[in-house]
């Protein structure tokens, strides 16, 4: 057998370096922060967690949940660098009261796939309920007047998240109704009772926040198009109806009950029946509605397009 000649040697990964040659001072400095855009449903409207900012900059006004990225005592109390959706899980338990274990969050398992060259997801490890992925980079200079901060965005999912408390810097944290109709994303005022609340339009927050939220509220309506992440604002289980609320109100459309009904039923592993139905029947009586469960599909095929058209709910809405 001939003698095969070996090929020119790979340098190991990064085997060259030497930090002696490498001066940091030659580079202007970057901070990395996480911004976390929690959305949940409440009283059947989409709801998103704010927190009045206690320092400067932008002292006194309405902000996202989020902070530096920052390192970690590790078991000997060395510190350890912060990963990203540990920065950002770790913003959700300051701010909504969850425990540790459950926005710990960890590698994807079964989440709904992303489309090519979206973001990745992670899971919290201790709550199946809660859904939190990477929704993007922000980095446009002079966004944070301290110095040149990138900011790595959160998109979080639950059905009833608890209320909120303040941790951090903030000064107050509280959900926030949210208007989502088809002219774009607004604060509802009309419902935040005594809450002190001096923000109409998204513009109106810290930073860039107000561009972050829009995107976030984009994110959410667009993937329950095609995922069944839709499933994610309500409990275990639920009826159609409930399901379809939570179309209506993410979308800030309602799609027509019936087509509704029967698309939803003929998606390949959307939902399955429990085989069991609610206690009672509707406010006007009448039969027991049947409640169903999140089924293993990632994906939709054919996929729930969002209504079109003048009027909500006509016949040829999806």
């Amino acid at each position: 057998m001939p003698e095969v000649e070996a090929g020119p040697t790979r340098p190991r990964a990064g085997g060259g370096y030497d930090p002696s040659t490498y001066d940091p001072r030659a580079f202007d400095p970057v901070a990395v922060t996480v911004d976390v855009v929690a959305l949940t449903v409440r009283e059947r409207k989409l709801h998103v967690l704010l927190v009045r900012r206690g320092e400067e900059p932008f002292a006194g006004r309405w902000a996202l949940p989020g902070g530096f990225v920052r390192p970690r005592p590790d078991g000997t109390g060395h510190p350890l660098e912060e990963d990203l959706p540990e920065a950002a899980a770790r913003e959700l338990v300051e701010e909504t009261g969850l425990t540790a274990a459950e926005a710990d969050a960890r590698p994807p398992d079964g989440l709904p796939d992303e489309p090519p060259g979206a973001p990745g997801a992670v899971r919290p490890a201790g709550s199946a309920r809660v859904h939190l992925e990477q929704l993007g980079t922000y980095g446009t200079p002079g966004r944070d007047p301290r110095m040149r901060v990138i900011s790595v965005a959160y998109l979080a999912f639950a059905p009833d998240l608890p209320d909120p408390t303040a941790g951090g810097d903030a000064a107050a944290a509280a959900w926030l109704p949210l208007a989502t109709g088809s002219g774009g994303v607004a604060f509802d005022t009309s419902v935040v009772g005594d809450l002190p609340f001096d923000a109409v339009l998204p513009g109106d927050l810290a930073f860039d926040h107000g561009r972050i939220l829009a995107d976030g509220v984009e994110r959410a309506r667009s993937k329950i198009e095609y995922t069944p992440l839709a499933t994610a604002f309500v409990g275990e289980q639920f009826t159609i109806t409930e399901l379809r609320e939570v179309y209506t109100t993410v979308w800030g459309r309602a799609p027509h009950a019936a087509n509704f009904h029967r698309k939803v039923l003929s998606v390949p592993g959307f939902l399955e029946d429990t085989g069991t139905t609610t206690e009672r029947g509707g406010s006007r009586g009448g039969r027991r509605a049947r409640l169903y469960q999140a089924g293993p599909a990632k994906l939709l095929h054919p996929a729930l397009l969002r209504p079109s058209g003048p009027e909500a709910g006509g016949a040829g809405d999806a």
